[in-house]
């Protein structure tokens, strides 16, 4: 599969509310949407990296020269087998998944259209819908973060995630459960915290969560291990996991029970199959984090939920979530039941509003 041309899409996409984090707020979501062309098929991918270094230092402002500079010269005008042989090219550049993750995802999407496949069918998903739940950012108030998860549960969420930070824990969680008794509610700390505070969060131990995500750093596992062993509720790793082969130092330190896989983190949709296969091999279950995608990341996701070891809901919320106009003709929709259909067209499944696209350009890079 010779890989002829390649275009970096640099946009800023308007929110329908602001989301805010432990490491931020954002009204508008950024991120690097990429265009490979191949012996006459066009494949997507989306670097899912934002404007803000909060979450990873990968930014757009990092990844569109590291695309342009490194990452596209090893692969412009040569053949790529599939994922694992870009992998393999990839192997000179350290660190940088973010934005390796978006050029293999469009080389999925190019290998399933070649083959007439969905991604669903070249992971062997096992789900044609996958159930799906809504990510909440850090509201002013308690009563205001009830109000706001009310809203979503009228709309059909069965799971709710809430953000946490110091000052804006505990108690907020506590309105949410008083409030839900029976909703699968889990938090999520975006590494907020360190090993001093678990005796303060010791409390969300009482409230039946599904689990405690990425409570301290970024790069640690071993406090995790501390952590979890002070806590009856399941701590899920984020951040930290970055490879496979984190996720096993992970499940050898007994730092979690649960892992959240991105396949931006991990640095490719491959590397999230190995994750996934491994997490199962060793009895731990997995879910799929979601970073505000447009519905060319959110197909990806779903393909990759459809696996049989994604036990827990994700955080693939329906289109609507987050954009009142996105870049794909489809639009993903919450069923009934709170889940959503997995694409079962060849490669993602999607295709591209060409106005949108545009609308939403701030920068281009053809090479």
């Amino acid at each position: 599969m010779k890989i002829e041309s390649i275009i970096l899409h640099h946009l800023s996409m308007p929110l329908i509310a602001p989301f805010e984090t432990s490491f931020g707020r954002e009204t508008d979501r950024q991120c690097v949407i990429v265009e490979v062309h191949s012996e006459g098929l066009v494949g997507w991918g989306e670097c899912v990296a934002s404007y803000n270094p909060g979450y990873s230092y990968e930014t757009v402002g990092t990844a569109m020269p590291t695309l342009r500079d490194f990452i596209i010269p090893l692969i412009l005008g040569k053949d790529i087998k599939d994922a694992l042989d870009f992998q393999d090219r990839m192997e000179s550049i350290r660190g940088h998944h973010l934005a390796k993750a978006g050029v293999e995802m469009a080389i999925w999407d190019l290998i399933g259209k070649r083959e007439g496949k969905s991604l669903k069918q070249l992971f062997g998903g096992v789900r044609d819908k996958v159930e799906v739940g809504v990510s909440v950012g850090i509201q002013a108030s308690p009563e205001k973060l009830v109000e706001t998860v009310t809203d979503f549960v009228n709309n059909g969420y069965a799971r709710v995630k809430i953000k946490i930070k110091p000052g804006k824990d505990v108690t907020y969680a506590q309105a949410i459960r008083k409030a839900f008794p029976n909703i699968r509610l889990q938090v999520d700390a975006n590494s907020a915290y360190s090993m001093d505070d678990a005796d303060s969060l010791k409390p969300l131990d009482d409230l039946n969560l599904l689990l405690i995500e990425q409570p301290l750093f970024e790069d640690d596992i071993w406090d995790h291990h501390k952590f979890q062993a002070k806590f009856n509720t399941p701590v899920c790793l984020d951040e930290s996991i970055v490879s496979p082969r984190h996720a096993r130092y992970a499940i050898e330190m007994k730092a979690c029970k649960i892992i959240n896989i991105k396949a931006g983190r991990l640095g490719g949709l491959s590397q999230g199959i190995q994750t996934h296969d491994l997490a199962q091999q060793n009895g731990m279950p997995v879910w799929c984090g979601g970073m505000l995608e447009t519905g060319i990341g959110r197909a990806s996701n779903l393909a990759l939920a459809s696996m049989p070891n994604f036990i827990l809901p994700g955080d693939v919320s329906a289109s609507d979530r987050y954009y009142t106009r996105d870049i794909t003709h489809e639009r993903f929709v919450l069923n009934a039941d709170s889940t959503i259909d997995v694409p079962n067209k060849p490669g993602l499944g999607v295709t591209i509003d060409e106005e949108a696209l545009t609308s939403y350009t701030l920068a281009k890079v053809v090479v």
